[in-house]
């Protein structure tokens, strides 16, 4: 397609988080419902998934890179103090 392109590594596993917690929300609502009584109608399940989603894409924009520079340090710390370099 002309005039789209594909958005960077790091926006492109934002969405894809999002759309996990969307949909695990939605499941989460699913499975109250089919325990107990509807915990809230079709509308607003909607609505609040679409926050949830918006929320998890957008903690998982501002805190991937960092939470993988601390693994890489972690990483490193554990590697030098074992002596395998």
């Amino acid at each position: 397609m002309v005039g789209l392109e594909r958005p960077s590594p790091r926006v492109e596993s934002a969405l894809l988080w999002g759309a996990v917690g969307f949909m695990a929300f939605l499941v989460l609502v699913q499975g109250y419902a089919l325990l107990r009584s509807p915990l809230l109608t079709i509308g607003q399940g909607g609505a609040l998934a679409i926050a949830v989603g918006l929320a998890a894409a957008g903690i998982a924009y501002v805190l991937e890179h960092r939470i993988a520079a601390w693994s890489a340090r972690r990483a490193n710390r554990e590697t030098d103090s074992d002596g395998l370099l």
